[in-house]
């Protein structure tokens, strides 16, 4: 390639955002002592950023479109900088929470401008091999973030998995003002904010119903309130969409049977791949008393086996239809959920690793897939808003299936320790009940607890695997195949300003 500063310049802020997703899964514990934070708090660190990225993805695309690509990603760089350093400066639980969603509002700006800004600095074969080592950097991010967060931990201390984010951005924008060159917006084009609006209304007040319900049950009036929120602000979403003139997303393309599947495919497939995984960082921390590099590295099985599968499989699956591969993968994810569901108050680690290497083989083939299937699915003038609906709908699924996992987590629990007990046991907080719980209650009941997030999270993979082979249906069965070659045939055949994230 002649130019690499576009493409560093890119993937550091897309390694950056996508590794603050899953880096804090191993620090819950630090947290929750260091904070005093309860169970409801620790889901909030991590929804708090998964929702803003996945309530703004599409909105902050659009208004890229219309001020400037680069523009958007230096402002959104900024922005994640200064919401890092406040998470790690948080004197307490709600300032952390809320520092996370500013870093969320950050990382939707970054995102969604990536692939405009590759499709505009490459073209022909240098935008495909941009394109692969994109990706690359994109699926490594996620892998290595576990690892990442527990020598963070254990190291200087779970303040530094945000402070190290200072140094990346102020490189990140160094180079991106360097070697990316400026982009021209469509001033004609107008913004549907409320159409943004009323959908983070909706993603919030679900999750947050979804939360409260641990705490308060679901039969109470709080969480029926804020459930009917949601409920109205999903169809207000739907009349704005119908009557703007410019949509967030087209709601005809959900008539469209093929793309609808593959939606039900990207929610599922994050809660159900990754929506458990802090639930076991914070059994293996406190309960099997784990360090949190220890705890790290038993989530290498996952980890390692996706990153092998992807890299494996998009050579020799290649041409293979896009749904056979996806509902293959999430049918794969769905059988590690169940085969983690095993544990009891005497199982080790080594109890978790059959499951997590068979989820990390359904990782490996539904992540490189997923987006080739949607743009597969939409005629090329949609391909943008389909790629930002599938990034959309895979954030929203891992923030619902934090959210409705630690809801199954502490109903399970609350039959052996009680309401008060188990919330401080499932938030890390196991050394403060023992003497007046048993040792062996504790793992009992937070291994049942485990069991019913598990099968929660295999049962989610299993129908959204099904809803793949059945619905995802398109003439082109090459499209939804993998790899640079795919990536290069969909941006070379759509203009950069569509590609929203």
């Amino acid at each position: 390639m002649r130019s690499w500063g576009p493409l560093t310049a890119v993937c550091l802020g897309t390694f950056m955002l996508l590794l603050d997703v899953t880096i804090v899964v191993v620090a819950l514990p630090d947290m929750a002592r260091a904070l005093d934070a309860s169970l409801s708090d620790l889901q909030w660190v991590i929804d708090g950023y998964a929702l803003a990225l996945a309530a703004l993805l599409l909105g902050i695309g659009a208004a890229a479109d219309v001020v400037g690509h680069r523009r958007v990603q230096l402002a959104g760089t900024v922005v994640f900088a200064v919401a890092s350093l406040g998470c790690g400066l948080a004197a307490d639980a709600q300032l952390l929470v809320a520092a996370r969603a500013v870093q969320g509002l950050g990382a939707a700006a970054m995102f969604a401008t990536t692939l405009p800004l590759l499709g505009a600095a490459y073209q022909g074969k240098e935008r495909s091999v941009a394109l692969g080592l994109w990706g690359a950097v994109s699926g490594a991010a996620a892998a290595l973030g576990p690892i990442v967060g527990g020598l963070l931990t254990e190291g200087p201390g779970w303040r530094w998995i945000f402070f190290v984010n200072l140094p990346v951005s102020v490189a990140a924008v160094w180079l991106t003002l360097r070697a990316v060159p400026p982009s021209r917006g469509r001033a004609e084009r107008r913004v549907d904010w409320a159409g943004t609006a009323t959908f983070a209304l909706f993603a919030g007040a679900l999750t947050f119903g979804v939360v409260r319900a641990s705490t308060v049950g679901w039969a109470s009036a709080r969480t029926g309130v804020t459930l009917a929120v949601a409920a109205l602000a999903l169809l207000a979403f739907v009349v704005v969409e119908r009557r703007a003139a410019y949509p967030l997303l087209d709601l005809r393309l959900l008539r469209k049977p093929a793309f609808t599947g593959v939606l039900i495919g990207a929610i599922g497939y994050n809660a159900a791949a990754f929506g458990v995984i802090p639930y076991l960082s914070i059994w293996l921390q406190t309960v099997l008393g784990m360090s949190p590099v220890h705890g790290s590295l038993v989530l290498v099985p996952l980890s390692a086996t996706s990153f092998v599968v992807a890299a494996v499989g998009g050579r020799l699956l290649h041409g293979v239809p896009g749904r056979y591969v996806i509902g293959v993968g999430l049918l794969l994810i769905g059988a590690g959920g169940l085969a983690m569901a095993v544990l009891d108050a005497g199982s080790s680690w080594g109890a978790l690793v059959p499951g997590l290497v068979l989820a990390g083989v359904g990782i490996g083939l539904v992540s490189p897939g997923l987006a080739g299937a949607a743009l597969a699915a939409v005629p090329p003038r949609d391909a943008g808003m389909a790629g930002g609906a599938v990034n959309t709908f895979r954030q929203l699924g891992y923030a619902l299936g934090v959210a409705v996992f630690g809801t199954v987590l502490t109903s399970r629990m609350q039959d052996a320790l009680g309401h008060d007990a188990a919330h401080t046991v499932a938030g890390g907080g196991a050394a403060a009940v023992r003497g007046a719980i048993s040792e062996h209650s504790v793992r009992e009941a937070f291994a049942s607890g485990l069991n019913g997030a598990s099968l929660t999270a295999g049962i989610t993979g299993l129908v959204a695997g099904v809803a793949v082979l059945v619905m995802v249906r398109t003439k082109r069965t090459a499209d939804a195949g993998q790899g640079p070659a795919e990536s290069e045939r969909t941006v070379e055949g759509t203009p950069a300003k569509q590609l929203q994230a």
